[in-house]
């Protein structure tokens, strides 16, 4: 039997290539709705890959990467609610 190639994304904020498990992605509703991090990796929308690493999400909303990603501004308060739910997730942190 053969074995599956992992599917590889890359993290707006390094942008290193990673499996895709490794990753957080984070999702913009389709109907312009606050950006949110999916568990699932199911939610419909438009989504972006960040680290499970707040530097690397910091570094993707400093450089605009996030938004540009999303296609949509990211404020203050979304960024501290990403933040927060990254840390509730039990995710490395700096």
């Amino acid at each position: 039997m053969k074995t599956r190639k992992a599917p590889m994304r890359m993290c707006v904020g390094c942008r290193e290539m990673k499996p895709k498990k490794e990753l957080i992605r984070v999702v913009r509703p389709a109907e312009e709705g606050v950006p949110f991090v999916d568990r699932t990796s199911k939610a419909a929308g438009r989504g972006a890959y960040i680290c499970k690493d707040i530097e690397c999400l910091k570094k993707a909303v400093k450089s605009n990467a996030l938004a540009r990603a999303l296609e949509t501004k990211i404020d203050d308060e979304v960024e501290a609610s990403l933040e927060k739910e990254i840390i509730r997730s039990g995710l490395k942190t700096k």
